[in-house]
């Protein structure tokens, strides 16, 4: 039985310790990622996400160009850190890359001027639930995963090792895999300075 909404929400944590174990068939993978992109909400209906999945080699590849990019930004600079973490997330099964098809954001910004300012702020929206909504997807399948933030840095190089269009803007990386270990506790604010209700 599928966990209820309220659980999955909860369950859903950054986890940085995984192994390329899949827990579920490819073919459901796809299924769950499919879902998400086309029932994700989008600012006027826009449809604007755009996403890659890779596996395997494809994986590791990205993970190794993410490395070595970082690696000549860092210069002289201590890189075992890096390296560690550049590790954790090509240990893992799979990375969903997320885009967003600027093509698109900048035909709704001739066709609705008013709004112009607006849609690359709605678009960023956008990305966002359909990123958690892939992130809890694949927690309920029973993966773990975490979202990464290497773009710009890696974006031309993205580009080029998939032939990616132009107008497709990387927005974020989501590594995943079998957890390993459990994410440590997580703290919290207090509801009462963060949500205030009237009547």
């Amino acid at each position: 039985m599928a966990k209820d909404f309220l659980c999955a929400i909860e369950d859903r944590r950054s986890y940085y310790s995984l192994s390329k174990v899949s827990v579920v068939p490819d073919k459901r993978i796809k299924e769950v990622i499919d879902h998400a992109v086309q029932y994700s909400p989008s600012a006027f209906n826009s449809q604007s996400a755009r996403v890659i999945v890779l596996s395997g080699q494809s994986h590791d590849q990205l993970w190794d160009i993410t490395r070595e990019t970082l690696r000549k930004t860092a210069g002289d600079k201590d890189f075992g850190e890096t390296e560690e973490k550049m590790k954790s997330f090509k240990n893992g099964y799979g990375t969903v890359l997320f885009f967003e098809d600027q093509a698109i954001i900048d035909g709704l910004q001739e066709q609705f001027k008013t709004y112009a300012d607006n849609f690359p702020i709605w678009s960023n929206q956008s990305s966002g639930i359909l990123q958690f909504v892939v992130w809890t997807s694949l927690e309920i399948e029973g993966f773990g995963a975490s979202l990464q933030h290497y773009n710009p840095l890696i974006d031309d190089e993205v580009k080029k090792a998939w032939d990616i269009p132009r107008d497709w803007k990387l927005i974020a990386q989501m590594p995943f895999g079998k957890p390993t270990a459990e994410p440590g506790d997580k703290e919290f604010l207090p509801l009462e300075e963060r949500v205030k209700y009237y009547r």
